[in-house]
C-alpha cells in the first residue's frame, strides 16, 4: 500500500546526483578562501597544495607506497583514456562491461585502438563472471557501474600472480568502497563523486608493474600529448608530485582537499565506506518492504552502496519511463530530490545517490516521499483509465 498523503518531512539537503555529488556536510566556500587564485601551479604554492592533494589521498585510501597518484586532466574519462592509450597493446586484452561507461572503454579498445580484444558485457543489474576472465590478458572494467548500480563485490577472483594489468575504473567506488590495491595495477576516478569535489579533474593511480609497462612498451598509434607519461623511456616523476600535464584549477584543487580533510576528520576510509553502506541500506529496507519497486541489482551481493538505481514493478505500469520521469519530476518539484532519473541508456527508473557525503537522515527523509510520488502517479493512471 502506498500513502498518498504529504510527507511532512523534508530531507536538508535534496542533492542526490550521481555525479557531480553533494558537496561535504557543512560546506561553505569560505572552506576555499586559502586557494591560491591568480598564482601559477608550478610556483612553490601550487606545487605544495598539489602535491598536498596526492599525499591525503594515498592515506586516506591507504594506497601503497610504490604506487604513483597523478592528476590528470579531463576527470576519471581523462585518465581511464590515459591509461588504455599509453598502456594496452602490448598483450592480448578483456574488455568487461556491465554499464554505459564500460562500454565506453569497450568502444575506445575495439573502434578506436582497433584491439582485437575479447569482450565479455553482462545486461544492467549484473556484472560478468569474473571466473572466465583470464588474467594473463590485460583487464579493462568498472569496479562499480555508475549508472547500473551494480558493483564487484571484491577482488577474490582477481590472481595475485596475473601476467597482464588490471585496469580498474573505480569513479564511484573510490573512497566509499575497499579496493584491493595488490589485485589492481591501474585505478582511476574524479573528485566530484564521493567526496563530491569540482568536476574536470582525474586521479590515475599506477602500480609498480603498470610503471614498468610504461617504460618498456611504446603503443603502435600515435600518443597526443596530453596522454603521454614517459620521456625517453622513462616515467615523467613529476606528474605524480604535483606538476600536472595541463594547467589544474587551484581552486578546485583548494576544494578537493577540503573533501579529504573532511573525510580524515570523520576517521578516514572506514567512515567513509561505513556511511555509504549505512545510506544504502536505509534503501535495502525500503525496496524490501514494498511490492512495486526493485533494485536493478540481480544480486544484493553486487548492489552497489554509491549509485543505488531502482525500478519500478508495478504491473499497472505500461509505460516504464515515463512513469519513472514523472516520479522524479515531481521529487524535484516539491524539491525533495534533484536529479534521480536513472541514466539515459540505462532501464528505466530512478536513482538515488547514497555516497558518503550524503546524510543517512535525508535519506531516511527521502523515502516517504518516494511511497507519495509513485502514489500520486498510480493516481493518475487511474484517473486517465
Amino acid at each position: 500500500m502506498t500513502d498518498p498523503t504529504t510527507p511532512a518531512a523534508r530531507p536538508a539537503n535534496p542533492r542526490f546526483s550521481s555525479g557531480p555529488c553533494a558537496k561535504i556536510p557543512g560546506y561553505s566556500l569560505d572552506l576555499l578562501a586559502d586557494a591560491p587564485l591568480g598564482r601559477s601551479h608550478r610556483a612553490a604554492i601550487g606545487k605544495a597544495k598539489l602535491k598536498e592533494a596526492i599525499d591525503l589521498t594515498r592515506e586516506i585510501l591507504g594506497v601503497p607506497a610504490d604506487y604513483r597518484i597523478g592528476i590528470v586532466p579531463a576527470s576519471d574519462t581523462g585518465a581511464v583514456e590515459m591509461a588504455m592509450w599509453s598502456l594496452l597493446g602490448a598483450r592480448p586484452v578483456e574488455m568487461l562491461a556491465w554499464e554505459s561507461f564500460g562500454e565506453g572503454w569497450v568502444t575506445d579498445a575495439v573502434k578506436q585502438l582497433k584491439l582485437d580484444a575479447t569482450v565479455r558485457k553482462a545486461t544492467f543489474g549484473e556484472i560478468v563472471d569474473f571466473a572466465e576472465v583470464d588474467f594473463d590478458k590485460d583487464v579493462v572494467f568498472t569496479w562499480n557501474g555508475t549508472t547500473s548500480g551494480v558493483r564487484l563485490p571484491n577482488g577474490d577472483a582477481i590472481p595475485a600472480d596475473r601476467e597482464g594489468l588490471t585496469i580498474c575504473d573505480a569513479t564511484s567506488a573510490a573512497f566509499a568502497m575497499d579496493l584491493p590495491w595488490d589485485k589492481l595495477d591501474v585505478v582511476t576516478f574524479s573528485w566530484q563523486k564521493v567526496l563530491g569535489g569540482e568536476a574536470a579533474h582525474g586521479m590515475l593511480i599506477l602500480s609498480p608493474r603498470a610503471v614498468e609497462r610504461l617504460e618498456s612498451y611504446t603503443p603502435a598509434w600515435p600518443m597526443p600529448k596530453i596522454f603521454r607519461m614517459t620521456k625517453g623511456g622513462k616515467l615523467i616523476e613529476g606528474i605524480f608530485v604535483g606538476e600536472t600535464i595541463n594547467t589544474p584549477s587551484m581552486l578546485a584543487v583548494e576544494d578537493y582537499l577540503a573533501a579529504l580533510k573532511w573525510a580524515k576528520s570523520i576517521g578516514g576510509l572506514p567512515a567513509l565506506i561505513a556511511r555509504a553502506e549505512a545510506n544504502s541500506a536505509v534503501i535495502a529496507d525500503f525496496v524490501a518492504r514494498r511490492d512495486w519497486i526493485e533494485n536493478l541489482a540481480v544480486d544484493p551481493a553486487t548492489a552497489s552502496t554509491t549509485s543505488v538505481c531502482l525500478k519500478f514493478t508495478d504491473p499497472r505500469i505500461t509505460d516504464g519511463a515515463a512513469f519513472a520521469k514523472a516520479v522524479a519530476k515531481r521529487l524535484e518539484k516539491e524539491g525533495v530530490a534533484y536529479d534521480v532519473g536513472a541514466y539515459r541508456d540505462a532501464p528505466p527508473g530512478i536513482r538515488i545517490w547514497c555516497g558518503s557525503t550524503v546524510e543517512t537522515a535525508d535519506v531516511e527523509a527521502l523515502m516517504p516521499w518516494i511511497d507519495w510520488a509513485f502514489g500520486a502517479e498510480i493516481a493518475a493512471i487511474k484517473t486517465a483509465a
